[in-house]
Order: C-alpha cells, then structure tokens, then sequence
C-alpha cells in the first residue's frame, strides 16, 4: 500500500471519527435549522411566553405572562431556561397560527409535558385566550385553580383588610363597564389598586376611596372621573369570547378573579 493511499485512509478514518465524536452536538444544531415535523431547538428564551430557535419567534398559546421588568418576569423566562434552552421541543397548534406580531403561536411540549400549562401553574402566568376557547382551555384553568389552591407566585392571596370588602357587581362586554361594590361597614382605600383582563391591558386605581356600601363603575374610554365613574384610557378591553377580570391590591396580591364566557 502506497503512501498517498495509507494518508487517504487515515484521513477518512479521522473525518469519520469527529463526526462520531461530534454527533449529538451536530444533530442538535441540525435540528435548528431543519425541524422534524413540529419539532425545534430551542436556541433562546426572550420571556415568559417567547422562545426562538434561529430567528424565529414561537409564542407559547394560551398564556399571558408578566412583561419583563414586572414580578416574577425573570423567574418565568429562568423556568423556561432551565426547561427547554438549547434542547428540543414538540409543538402543538391551536385555532390561530400567528400573532399579530407574526410569531408562531404554539403550544410546546418537552418530555410530555405541556409547558404552557405548567407555566400557570407555578404562577408565573394566567390563561389568556383572546379568540375564545381552545383545546387546552379547560387544562389551563384547571391549572389555574391549583395555582390558587396552592398560593404560588402570581397566585398569592392578599392580606389587605379590604380583599373580603370589594365585589365585582357588574362587567358588561357591551358598554365595557365593569362595577366594584364595597360590601364591608368600613371605607376601603383602593388608590394603586390594579384590575387586569387576561391580556397586557391593566388599570391602576388613581387616589380613590371606596366607601361602605357604595360602588364604583370603571369604563373603558374617555371622559371626565368621579366620586362613582373612572375612565379607563382604552378603547375595548374586555373580550365577549372570553375573558377573566383579575384584581390585585397596591402590593400586586390577588384580591378575587372571575372568568366569563368560556
């Protein structure tokens, strides 16, 4: 066997052992760039409810998560890191296939696990579904309601005097009104009291006392507040297909939720 022979097997044989060595690494990489059907690697985690792999944005369906600089945005985008970064996951589709934003919306699933709905329920988000219901709506409030049983993160229950005082009377999709009545003998001051839909809109209370036995409307659009009516500075916020009202006290502890229409 001659010398350039010899040289050529070596170096098959070299090339064919990188390759072994490098396998794992090199499969990972490939399936970022050529997903297997709805799978992808995960190559980073924007937040909460976003991840890429490559420069395409996957937007976790059915879930609302607080938006960076918030409570508990870095422990949800840390829960995401420690689940799924530089690994493959299995993506699942709803009803809508993007956001307005053009990001995929998926539901995504890592060792059998839908991680959406494990997102809810270690309290680091709340069901959102804009365009009514899907197939894992019930899941999700489900994890919702385990979440609230076991107090965790965005689940924690208020301890302000004034949490048993304050009733939702009214939420009207039509006039966008919703009605808050303080059932208690005492006044309950509610200034920096936040009410929340599902999704990014929120409304902070301006310096505002509620009275005993008295209501509160708060409606969406302009005009001019009262002793009895705030304007919220939005045009429609609560969605008829499906919506939850969300209220927390001044220390963002949830005070009482309700879902409608689902």
């Amino acid at each position: 066997m001659n010398l350039k022979l010899k040289n050529l097997i070596l170096l098959l044989f070299l090339i064919l052992a990188f390759f072994l060595i490098n396998y794992n690494f090199l499969d990972s990489k490939l399936k970022g760039f050529f997903p297997t059907g709805n799978s992808i690697f995960v190559t980073s985690v924007v937040d909460g409810d976003t991840v890429k792999f490559q420069k395409n944005s996957i937007r976790l369906l059915g879930i609302n998560c607080p938006e960076t600089g918030e409570e508990f945005s870095s422990e949800a985008k840390n829960y995401l890191i420690q689940k799924i970064f530089n690994k493959t996951v299995l993506l699942e589709f709803g009803k809508d296939k993007k956001d307005k934003y053009n990001r995929t919306l998926a539901y995504i699933f890592f060792e059998n696990e839908n991680l959406n709905s494990e997102i809810i329920r270690q309290g680091f988000a709340n069901p959102y579904f804009p365009s009514g219901k899907d197939k894992f709506t019930e899941q999700f409030f489900n994890a919702w309601e385990e979440c609230i049983l076991n107090q965790k993160n965005l689940c924690e229950p208020s301890t302000n005097k004034c949490s048993n005082c304050i009733s939702l009377k009214e939420l009207n999709f039509k006039t966008q009104k919703v009605v808050l009545e303080n059932i208690c003998s005492f006044s309950c001051d509610l200034t920096l009291w936040k009410i929340k839909e599902e999704g990014r809109k929120e409304f902070y209370f301006p310096s505002f006392v509620l009275f005993p036995s008295s209501q509160v409307s708060i409606i969406a659009g302009k005009g001019k507040n009262s002793s009895t009516t705030i304007f919220w500075d939005e045009g429609v916020v609560w969605t008829e297909t499906g919506d939850t009202f969300f209220l927390r006290d001044n220390k963002n502890r949830l005070v009482f939720w309700e879902t409608f229409n689902y």
